[in-house]
Order: C-alpha cells, then structure tokens, then sequence
C-alpha cells in the first residue's frame, strides 16, 4: 500500500538526485552573453522534477491501472497537500516529457543493484498491441516489430534482464522483439559491469568463442544443454544454482503485474520509455521481492555444504 512515508521517501530521493544532476549540467552548460541572448519567458511550474518523477514512480506503486485515473482520482484529491502546485492532467503529460532526461539518469544511479558473483539473466517480452491491430498501430510504427518467445508470437519489443541472487535488477536492455536472447552484441552490453556466474536458459547457449571471450572478462556463463548435445560436467553448486533460475521469472511476473511496465495504451514512444524507466524504479522500492538464501558451512572434515 503506498503510504505517506513511502512518497516522502521517494521525494527524498528524487530531490537529492535532482540536485545533483542540475548542478552538474548547469556547470557543463555553456553560457551566452546576456547582452547578446534572446529573451524567452522563464516562468518555474508548479511541480518540480523531482515532483514529477515521485508521481511517476508512486503510480507503479499504487493499485491504479491507469495514470490518468491516479492522476485525477488520487493525487489532485488526496495529496493536493503533499504537491501544493499541482496542474491539469494535460500539463503534467507535458512535464513528464520534459523531464524524461532525470528520470531516465535517477533509475541508472539509483536503481539498480550490485553484482554479486551470482546473477540471472532472462527476457520478457512487452507486448504493445494485440495481434489483431498490427497493422493498425502507428505509434510504433519502425520502432516495434514481431517476436517470437515462448508464448507464441507477439508486436512490441523484449526486455533483457540481469540480477543477481536478492532479485535486485543489475543490468538491462530494451530491444526489439525479433532480437535474440544470445545476441553477442547484446550479451557484451549486459555484462559490462558484470562478474562471477550468469546462469542463462537453453536460449542463452552462444558459440565457443562468444563464451571465451564473456570468461576472459570475468563472466562465466552457464545454461543447460539440448537434448542433442554432448553432456558436460558440472558442479553440484552450479545445477542447483540452475534449478533456482526460476527467480528471474518472478521477478517478470513483478514487474508486468505489480509495477505495470506492459500495457497497450500507449499514445507515444516517448511514453512507452518514461512508463518502462519509472515502473523499474518502483520496483526497486518494493518491500519485499523474491530472492535465493544461500549460505555456506564448512563441516569438522572441511568440506563446504549448502543449504537452500
């Protein structure tokens, strides 16, 4: 439930982040002769960015399906006093396209997590229309194309996800639907900050030397093989570590259905973009999210067990 402390806390967050990041694009930015600058209107708005950027991620944390319905029905009636220079619905479209740029920055500083030696990595695809509107959809018109994944066929685009054993996001990338799972390019860019083990599924099986090349950097990838591959030995650690991937799909089913990051509404790309930012964001703040407890013991004859 979303309460009071929770949006001061979230405020508190954007604000600190806020600063920070106009004083540094203030002190980036090249100033011009005043004499010589043309005069344009300067008025401030009502709401500030990291005002918007807390009712942004506050909706993901709400049971509104829609923010227009939150907007209107929820924060213009019951936190008129927590935002005391609240606008129309319309102006805050605006706003919330104006600062795309913080929010965007705010979710790669602040939330996502740590790697951790053990990480997961999946996809999930965000369907934006029904098949049967395909070729009526012109929002995404040469930015959306058609998937395949396990579900069967689908319009939109897909989801890589990286995280580590506390189910906390460590990387991710947005692609179209028709790229793959183990697209090299795509597999370099997710594991840049990555080290230790990446436990992947059957789609996630890449060529000797994509996997030399994942080991050199320090990421040692693991799947399982097809039933026409040649049978490999593997750890005890790292079968188990296999059997509990399964996390990485709640953490999916989170996202799609608690923090409302897919929905076939969408009047703009840009939208599309600040609803994904903002929905991974609240889910960073959620109380409590699946994890792995993993704990190591070493026994009177030195040797490590695990438990589950």
């Amino acid at each position: 439930m979303l309460t009071l402390d929770k949006i001061t806390e979230i405020f508190f967050l954007a604000d600190e982040f806020c600063n920070h990041f106009n004083q540094h694009i203030d002190e980036c930015v090249v100033k011009l002769n005043p004499a010589s600058a043309i005069k344009t209107r300067n008025k401030p708005c009502g709401l500030s960015q990291s005002e918007v950027i807390t009712i942004l991620i506050c909706f993901h944390l709400s049971d509104y399906r829609t923010l227009k319905h939150f907007y209107c029905d929820h924060v213009s009636v019951h936190l008129y006093k927590e935002f005391p220079g609240l606008v129309s619905y319309n102006r805050f479209v605006e706003l919330q396209g104006k600062y795309a740029l913080p929010l965007l920055m705010f979710v790669s500083a602040q939330s996502l997590g740590d790697c951790t030696g053990i990480s997961f990595i999946d996809s999930t695809r965000l369907e934006v229309c029904a098949k049967q509107r395909i070729h009526q959809n012109k929002v995404f018109s040469g930015a959306a194309n058609r998937g395949y994944s396990t579900m069967g066929w689908f319009y939109g685009f897909k989801l890589h996800l990286v995280i580590n054993d506390r189910a906390e996001i460590v990387a991710f990338q947005l692609t179209q639907g028709s790229v793959s799972d183990n697209n090299t390019n795509l597999l370099l860019t997710l594991c840049k900050q990555l080290f230790g083990k990446l436990y992947g599924d059957k789609g996630y099986l890449v060529k000797q030397a994509v996997f030399e090349q994942l080991f050199h950097s320090g990421v040692q990838l693991i799947t399982k093989i097809k039933r026409n591959m040649k049978n490999k030995l593997m750890s005890i650690f790292d079968k188990l570590m296999l059997r509990k991937r399964s996390v990485i799909e709640c953490v999916n089913d989170a996202l799609k259905n608690i923090c409302q990051i897919e929905h076939s509404r969408h009047r703009s790309i840009s939208g599309f973009i600040i609803n994904l930012y903002s929905g991974i964001a609240a889910y960073h703040l959620l109380p409590k999210k699946p994890s792995i407890k993993t704990q190591f013991e070493f026994d009177n004859t030195k040797s490590l067990q695990l438990s589950f």
